[in-house]
């Protein structure tokens, strides 16, 4: 441990924050902008990453997380060994030590595992592998497992919020559940010694409502070189059958129903019964795309795509239509925005904090097919306020780079560190 001690002996303590409806916290603003670069600045620190879904299911929480372990291994010199649930058809190829959690299928999503506790062999695995650090990517048993044992050990646990869990169930008729689902992540938060958030107003309303010092800002980036405009390639329009006079509005995302698949669909269909020209050019998939496919019969399915494949796709439609309210950020937001598409979303934190209304896209107070088509029209009608718009979003998106978000977090290791020494 000498050598990780040393990493603390300048860290200064902060006392209690208090929070303000402007996203600041003891009036500083929380953006990851403001934080220092914080190379190899954890060299020999060794780190064990709990996650409910690390590799086997594509979505934006195990991208950010596998980006953050390639930051700390190749960036900040650290050791990563993570702990997940995993399946025979991954994803992708893992960053860091994958270690297999057992697991089950989670009950109505069986593309998603849920590991039913901290199993022995596991436990044991960590004890060996003796981290300085604890981070929880999930309040489920797995996690809360594992937040047991970092308190055992007596070191660190700093848990990250990526996903609002407990806005699922409506759309699956568990609306009922809510509440207790909302009392267990508040427990789960307040008992780790920092809780990681992606939004300035989530933090400030976190450090409310936990009430101690333990809310720290991990904001998210984007690869400004990958997503961009000139990936747009009327080559590929063409390919897939979008005639250069159609309007493409995009759904970009996981196919499943707490992403607004349905609004979409009504939204679409408004526009195409009052004769626009819109075509739906929908990249992802999941579950939900067979009702998709039923509801909309001249739409463009991509499946998942990566990298240049998915950027090309991307850039290459008109109009994003994000009806999602049960987003932590918004990622696809973020993408889209970077490769200069108009962007329609819901007025929620998630969207706010990326999309300024009327200038960087256009935000709606409800979440109705009519207030959403009502957006899109306009867009559709003006060509000359769809070029600002583009404009305005791609400089916004060229704010929020991956190097500053990532040494964010080393910034709370060194920080919760220093509080255990």
């Amino acid at each position: 441990m000498q050598s990780i001690s040393k990493l603390s002996d300048n860290q200064a303590q902060s006392p209690p924050p208090s929070c303000a409806a402007d996203g600041t916290v003891d009036g500083r603003s929380l953006s990851s902008g403001d934080r220092p670069k914080a190379a190899r600045a954890l060299e020999g620190l060794r780190v064990a990453l709990f996650s409910g879904n690390y590799n086997y299911v594509q979505d934006g929480a195990n991208q950010a997380l596998n980006r953050l372990v390639r930051h700390l291994e190749d960036e900040s010199g650290a050791n990563v060994r993570v702990y997940s649930p995993v399946t025979s058809t991954p994803a992708f190829e893992p960053q860091g030590t994958l270690i297999p959690v057992p697991s089950v299928p989670f009950p109505g999503r069986r593309e998603y595992r849920i590991a039913l506790g901290l199993p022995s062999q596991v436990r044991n695995d960590v004890e060996r592998f003796q981290p300085h650090i604890l981070h929880l990517s999930a309040p489920d048993w797995l996690g809360t497992g594992a937040q047991r044992l970092g308190k055992r050990l007596g070191i660190p646990v700093i848990s990250s919020l990526h996903t609002r869990f407990e806005t699922y169930f409506a759309y699956y008729g568990l609306g009922w559940i809510r509440r207790a689902v909302e009392r267990r992540q508040a427990r789960f938060y307040s008992e780790s010694d920092f809780a990681l958030v992606p939004t300035a107003s989530m933090a400030a309303e976190m450090a409310c409502s936990l009430g101690s010092d333990k809310v720290r800002l991990w904001g998210r980036g984007v690869d400004a070189a990958l997503f961009h405009p000139q990936r747009r390639s009327m080559a590929w329009r063409a390919a897939h059958g979008i005639d250069n006079n159609e309007i493409a509005l995009v759904f970009f995302g996981r196919l499943v129903l707490e992403k607004g698949v349905g609004i979409y669909a009504d939204v679409v269909s408004r526009l195409q019964g009052q004769g626009f020209r819109v075509r739906p050019l929908i990249i992802g998939a999941g579950p939900a795309e067979e009702r998709l496919r039923k509801a909309l019969s001249n739409s463009i399915f991509t499946g998942h795509l990566r990298g240049q494949e998915l950027a090309t796709a991307v850039a290459s439609g008109d109009i994003l239509i994000n009806p999602s309210v049960t987003e932590a950020f918004g990622n696809v937001v973020l993408e889209a925005m970077a490769c200069g598409l108009a962007v329609v979303a819901a007025d929620v934190p998630s969207a706010a904090n990326l999309v300024t209304h009327e200038r960087t896209g256009l935000l709606c107070a409800t979440v109705t097919a009519d207030d959403f088509a009502s957006a899109a029209q306009r867009l559709i009608k003006s060509r000359r306020l769809r070029q600002k718009i583009s404009a305005a979003a791609r400089a916004a998106a060229m704010g929020h780079d991956w190097p500053t978000a990532l040494d964010s977090v080393v910034d709370v290791y060194r920080e919760a560190l220093a509080r255990k020494h």
